[in-house]
């Protein structure tokens, strides 16, 4: 699938510029969303992570999910929990086991913010057809995991 050589090392020349200017641009509009309704961001994104669970975690999947240490996690969800947007619920199953639960009202709240700032936001897809798309999808779902891969080497000291 490579091109001349010429050419792709502008193209990749090119991703490194734009991604550097795209996780700019995400990380400035993710602190402004936090200073908005008074979170840090990492907690604001840390409570985006949770919205996808489709069950309360214990703080150890917290920190799983975040790449964080657990004492670092449990402040994290103390301070969510200060926020209103979580709360700790014993484990039915397993009293000794704590859960953390995202509060329904406030993530509505939150959604409802969400919306009012993203629009229609797929619109800037529209262009673009299914294989595009795909190929977004792709992209994403393996930066993600390399994101987790170079956050587990910084944690671990091997960078």
């Amino acid at each position: 699938m490579a091109g001349n050589g010429t050419g792709r090392s502008r193209l990749l020349a090119e991703l490194g510029a734009v991604s550097r200017r795209y996780m700019a641009s995400y990380a400035l509009f993710n602190q402004a969303v936090a200073d908005r309704i008074g979170l840090h961001p990492t907690d604001l994104q840390c409570l985006n992570l949770l919205t996808l669970e489709t069950e309360p975690v214990t703080t150890g999947r917290v920190a799983e999910l975040t790449g964080l240490t657990t004492g670092s996690a449990t402040r994290l969800v103390d301070r969510l929990e200060r926020a209103g947007y979580v709360e700790r619920r014993r484990d039915a199953a397993d009293r000794r086991r704590v859960l953390v639960a995202t509060v329904p009202e406030k993530i509505a709240e939150f959604g409802r913010m969400w919306d009012a700032l993203a629009g229609d936001w797929s619109r800037i897809f529209d262009e673009l057809d299914d294989a595009e798309l795909a190929t977004i999808v792709r992209h994403m779902e393996r930066t993600v995991e390399f994101g987790g891969e170079q956050i587990a080497r910084l944690r671990e000291g091997r960078v």
